[in-house]
């Protein structure tokens, strides 16, 4: 009778131990559902910010006639600017960078004979960085009236900037989250389940392309520069526990 008891004893043990380490399995599977979701924001902005330059270059058979010359050039460009009301601290002229120029010789035959030396080319190049970005797009369209005061100047395409993208880049980083934590609830509602704690939270490359271009995302993150309007965008992906 003894042992009968005994082994009613052992069996519930048995089965009550089944039953924990079932219930404890369930909840712990349970406890490991995850939902993972990306979440996008996009925001359209205006450059603050233009950045423009360009050169201009001399050539001369002495190094002295050169730079002369290219001083004359230099002036020329300060007053021109100024009259445009271009303030002085917003242009920074680079050093002069000085090439010998030479001329190749070949034979009738075609054969290279050596070079001749024919002069100094001189070049500088200037910047010009402005908030005033109507004023500087003006002044890079008709910077060609220098040539009329015999200015050799090569203008460049300006480039566009926003001063304030660390803070336009935590709204976003704010609005991404926000769009993965709602696509998370729905889909844990459509499941009959809802979300739990956030497991992990991975941040996506900010991407700034010019409006309404067919500029591409790259791995690294493109930063348009040519365009004044542009737009930002930056991906977030969530990884939810399932209750």
């Amino acid at each position: 009778m003894k042992n009968i008891y005994k082994y009613i004893l052992i069996s519930a043990a048995i089965v009550i131990a089944a039953i924990i380490l079932g219930n404890a399995y369930v909840k712990r599977s349970q406890a490991e559902r995850q939902i993972s979701v990306t979440g996008l924001s996009e925001k359209n902005f205006t450059s603050d910010l233009i950045v423009w330059e360009g050169f201009f270059s001399k050539v001369r058979s002495d190094l002295k006639s050169a730079s002369f010359e290219l001083n004359k050039d230099k002036e020329l460009i300060g007053e021109y600017l100024k009259k445009n009301g271009i303030e002085k601290k917003d242009i920074v002229f680079s050093a002069i960078e000085i090439n010998e120029q030479v001329k190749r010789k070949y034979s009738p035959s075609g054969e290279y004979l050596g070079e001749d030396f024919t002069g100094y080319k001189l070049t500088q190049s200037i910047q010009i960085t402005s908030r005033d970005i109507e004023k500087i797009e003006e002044l890079s369209r008709n910077i060609t009236e220098l040539i009329n005061d015999g200015v050799q100047f090569n203008s460049k395409p300006p480039r566009y900037y926003y001063t304030k993208l660390a803070d336009l880049k935590l709204e976003l980083v704010s609005e991404a989250t926000e769009d993965a934590r709602q696509r998370a609830e729905k889909i844990a509602e459509k499941s009959g389940s809802s979300i739990g704690k956030l497991v992990t939270a991975q941040m996506g490359i900010i991407q700034i392309t010019g409006q309404n271009s067919t500029e591409e995302y790259s791995w690294g993150g493109t930063f348009n520069t040519s365009s004044r309007e542009k737009t930002a965008s930056i991906t977030m992906k969530l990884v939810y526990r399932v209750k």
